[in-house]
């Protein structure tokens, strides 16, 4: 291991004894008390040593025998270490490709805030190399969905449509003018290289490679049609079901975005389960549905740019933040935001007893928890109470804590 400190989070001193990382409510973390050699002993902490000399540079610097050991240890615990040479082998083949991790090192260093374990961000990072997405929709929201995707490291984002490219699919960062006329799907793909920082590896399921393919990641439904927005059909979404394939629902109707729900097949709301749930508040709504889906489909919903690039981005991080093994805030809900207030508010999507994707039945027997079931890393890491506001010189053992901020 060569700890380095998160170089994500400032550092700035509360007073010359307790040191701050991270100024945002989200990430602060204090430490302290120190000791003057202490405090130089983190200047150390560049990635550039191993722990056998770091070992040795404390005990030049007078610090007690494994206080080196003990200080790592908590700060790892806290999230505010990292190891430069951590990761595994995933990790070790994208560090070979220096021209990559420069353009991706935003993406790095965000994913470093939300990993405690060190080494974390670059594992996570470099697994996302081997992610398989498909984007369902090649509109304003879908092509730069896909695009953000493919740039932000996932190795393979397909993306379904049909027609044409019209002038109103034409977006910043998705579909470009000079795409005009031609199919959707091939210039959302041919946008979604452009984005790629990196060729995407070879997976063992290539055409020729004679493996079984082993399936998609995640599916993003993203239709051009404000009604599949606004009621999405459950039968487009059966082959998903049934294969056990995760799904996240976004786009743009009548000025209204739209991001979610991601369902997990079997285990959160699903597409019956809203219908079905709206149903039961609103008898008309499978009437009203009906009209909507029989009726003509416009040429040109209301899918202002800013609000679908708003849509898009945001969809594109809960997809990553699920990829990335954690669990979004749209699992199981839909969050919608209207022109012009634009503020975001929350529709929980809830397992409804009529459905067959059989999550009502699981969470009866609780075998659902947005928290995987397992308990949070943490350490000494406590918010400010009165109890703490000591006179200042007051011994206390050396700990973290949230700060408040």
């Amino acid at each position: 291991m060569h700890p380095m400190m998160k170089p994500a989070l400032r550092r700035g001193w509360r007073d010359r004894d307790t040191v701050q990382f991270g100024m945002t409510p989200a990430h602060a973390l204090a430490l302290g008390p120190m000791d003057p050699a202490t405090r130089g002993f983190l200047d150390l902490l560049n990635g550039t040593r191993g722990l056998p000399l770091l070992r040795e540079e404390g005990s030049r610097m007078n610090l007690p025998a494994g206080q080196v050991d003990t200080l790592l240890q908590r700060l790892a615990r806290a999230g505010l270490v990292d190891d430069a040479r951590g990761g595994g082998p995933a990790a070790d083949t994208l560090r070979e490709k220096p021209d990559v991790l420069r353009r991706l090192r935003p993406d790095l260093a965000a994913l470093s805030l939300t990993t405690t374990e060190p080494g974390g961000a670059l594992a996570r990072l470099a697994a996302r190399r081997a992610l398989r997405v498909r984007v369902r929709g090649a509109g304003r929201v879908g092509a730069v969905l896909a695009s953000v995707l493919s740039g932000a490291g996932v190795g393979e984002v397909d993306v379904r449509d049909m027609g044409c490219v019209e002038p109103w699919d034409v977006a910043p960062g998705g579909l470009p003018a000079e795409s005009l006329g031609e199919r959707r799907d091939t210039a959302a793909r041919a946008a979604v290289r452009r984005a790629a920082p990196d060729r995407p590896p070879r997976h063992a399921h290539s055409p020729g490679s004679g493996a079984r393919d082993r399936g998609l990641d995640l599916v993003i439904l993203t239709p051009r049609d404000d009604v599949a927005v606004h009621a999405p059909d459950p039968a487009e979404a059966e082959p998903l079901m049934a294969s056990g394939t995760p799904h996240l629902y976004a786009g743009v109707v009548e000025g209204t975005g739209v991001v979610g729900p991601l369902v997990l097949p079997g285990t959160s709301g699903c597409a019956g389960c809203l219908h079905l749930g709206r149903g039961d508040r609103d008898p008309a709504w499978p009437r009203l549905t009906a009209q909507w889906r029989c009726g003509r489909a416009r040429p040109v919903g209301a899918c202002d740019l800013t609000l679908a690039t708003a849509v898009a981005g945001l969809a594109a991080a809960h997809a990553l933040t699920f990829l990335d093994g954690q669990s979004p805030s749209s699992t199981g809900t839909r969050w919608e935001v209207s022109a012009p207030g634009m503020d975001w508010h929350a529709r929980p999507v809830r397992p409804h007893p009529a459905c067959g994707c059989g999550a009502a039945e699981r969470g009866k027997k609780g075998e659902h928890s947005s928290t995987g079931g397992g308990p949070r890393a943490t350490m000494a890491v406590q918010r400010p109470s009165t109890q703490r506001r000591r006179k200042a010189g007051a011994a206390r053992p050396t700990g973290t804590w949230r700060a408040h901020v």
